[in-house]
């Protein structure tokens, strides 16, 4: 498909009317007549559609930016600036992309109508476009975010892969989303890749025992230590869902393969372990209602220190913040 066929029947259904009601100070449907009588969201969707169709781990991309995002500063979009000092440059984010989409995107409604949606929004919609694109449901945005001014590298503490279940809870409940919401978020892992560093001691020295973890399946194990060399850079990447059918699928997927004990990363197989933690992996794993109730914690995800009203700005550029005279 060309890339204006595409765009084409992305658009197909911008006179799309929307139905808005209220979260706190989010709402479905906020663009609804702010751009004339184009549908903002189809603006999105369509750009989004074309960039997916072109190169499908855009998905993943946009997923782990906005997790990167929202667990900093809030959903404020201060992942996107640019500089010497700010989010981007932090070791956890040197490997996020998908800011070329974003740009993408943010040319797109600029021209249609200039100085009305937000980049922390944009983030928001083409990741929801994303899931839904993969398989995933397609759940409400809720929108009305404003974009930040502060972006600093010393201020991104992201968990890491080797956090322990407990901890975890802990720093989702710092955000406001509970043991439930992070079982379903983790859940976002059912596509992407992850490089050998972060789980290469699992293979060969597990908590400084010299050998692999014993929880780990032992033919995923001889698959990872074939991608994963002991003495390679650690630089290649594998499919954090083992299961070969479904690794680029929005589904539960993930958390069946954590169950049979093929989780990559230790945190991902730990969910499935841990007291705290291993009746709702198994909930998940055995229901058929995973896309609605992860759309329904990205959601959350998506309310987690919010910029509206006349907070921040709506950027003219997601990679740096107005001018002021």
């Amino acid at each position: 498909m060309s890339t204006v066929a595409a765009f084409a029947l992305a658009l197909g259904l911008i006179f799309v009317n929307l139905t808005g009601h209220c979260d706190g100070a989010l709402q479905v449907g906020f663009y609804r007549g702010k751009c004339g009588l184009l549908d903002v969201e189809s603006i999105v969707r369509a750009v989004v559609t074309v960039k997916f169709l072109k190169d499908r781990t855009i998905a993943p991309a946009l997923i782990r930016m906005q997790f990167h995002d929202c667990f900093v500063n809030g959903c404020d979009a201060s992942i996107l600036l640019d500089g010497n000092s700010t989010e981007k440059t932090a070791g956890p984010n040197l490997s996020v992309r998908g800011y070329e989409v974003i740009d993408a995107v943010k040319d797109a409604v600029e021209k249609f109508c200039p100085g009305v949606v937000s980049c922390a929004d944009i983030i928001a919609i083409a990741t929801r476009d994303v899931v839904y694109l993969s398989g995933g449901g397609k759940y409400s945005v809720e929108t009305g975010r404003r974009d930040g001014f502060v972006s600093l590298a010393k201020n991104v503490k992201l968990p890491g892969p080797t956090i322990t279940v407990s901890q975890s809870i802990a720093v989702f409940a710092e955000k406001g989303l509970d043991a439930t919401d992070m079982v379903y978020l983790l859940g976002g892992h059912t596509i992407g890749v992850a490089h050998c560093n972060l789980f290469q001691a699992r293979l060969y020295n597990y908590k400084n025992t010299g050998k692999p973890d014993p929880s780990m399946d032992l033919s995923l194990l001889e698959t990872l230590k074939k991608m994963c060399p002991q003495n390679s850079t650690g630089f290649n990447t594998v499919n954090l869902d083992q299961n070969p059918k479904s690794a680029s699928i929005v589904d539960n997927s993930f958390h069946k393969q954590i169950k049979m004990h093929r989780g990559v990363l230790q945190i991902d197989q730990d969910l499935a372990l841990d007291s705290l933690t291993k009746a709702t992996v198994d909930k998940v794993a055995n229901g058929f209602d995973f896309s609605t109730k992860f759309g329904r914690a990205m959601v959350k995800m998506g309310a987690i220190q919010v910029l509206t009203g006349k907070q921040g700005e709506i950027r003219k550029s997601c990679r740096a913040v107005n001018r002021r005279f």
